[in-house]
């Protein structure tokens, strides 16, 4: 959780989003080895599921290419044995890929291997006390979504809530069009009155412009959709100068 911190720390966070094995293993782990020396300052681990319901179009077709090809939870682990970064890496991952690996031993993993945080989209507050036990129990960061439409649960969610607070800057799924900018100024300084956690907004985030004008009230700009159709045509250092024209 302390990496996360430092991700924060006196500055805006450049956050980006990957879906592991896409398009291939070695790209992936080609993708963690340079990322000391990318733009980005903390990267979100998409574990590729068959269904990943808070996902657009883009990331659904990558996702689920990647299972078709075999990728699943035990792969991402064995790539990152294989890989080492000071940067910050959670995962994205869906609760049926942690419940079908089971739960302790998905968290202890992630935990060995150098995760820091879970987002789990499915699993509402209501039902993810087990899960949060195991991430305190192994020093994991629970970070919560919330978005303009569930702020009347936003203190509930946050008792849970470690790392930082991913605040959801569409009404629908990843790619879709951002909600009104009003409205998520509203929804960061409400959240702010509650939590200490920086904020940080995601979806509906494809530009340099949209990176700049989220940092204007948020502490961090997610990138998700953009960046994994950049891993489609691109690899190496020319992927990275790519992001890094993202989030400039």
């Amino acid at each position: 959780m302390d990496k996360i911190k430092a991700a924060f720390a006196g500055k805006k966070a450049n956050i980006g989003y990957i879906v592991a094995g896409y398009p291939s293993p070695a790209h992936t782990k080609e993708f963690l080895s340079n990322l000391d020396e990318s733009a980005i300052d903390l990267l979100e681990i998409g574990i590729p599921y068959s269904d990943p319901l808070a996902d657009g179009p883009e990331i659904f077709k990558a996702s689920f290419s990647v299972v078709q090809n075999g990728v699943n939870a035990g792969t991402v682990f064995e790539i990152l044995k294989e890989v080492q970064t000071r940067k910050p890496l959670v995962f994205l991952v869906y609760y049926n890929v942690i419940f079908a690996y089971g739960a302790r031993e998905f968290v202890s993993e992630a935990a060995r291997y150098g995760i820091s945080g879970l987002i789990i989209p499915d699993l509402p507050y209501e039902e993810n006390e087990e899960i949060f036990a195991l991430c305190e129990e192994f020093g994991i960061a629970l970070i919560p979504l919330i978005s303009v439409t569930s702020e009347h649960r936003a203190a509930r969610v946050l008792s849970r809530a470690r790392g930082f607070i991913y605040g959801v800057g569409a009404i629908g799924v990843t790619g879709s069009k951002q909600t009104p900018i009003s409205r998520l100024k509203n929804m960061v300084a409400d959240l702010k009155k509650m939590s200490d956690l920086p904020v940080a907004i995601g979806f509906g985030i494809r530009t340099a412009g949209d990176v700049r004008s989220t940092k204007e009230y948020a502490d961090g700009a997610i990138i998700g959709t953009a960046i994994v159709n950049l891993c489609a045509n691109y690899g190496g250092r020319e992927l990275q100068n790519k992001i890094a024209e993202l989030f400039n």
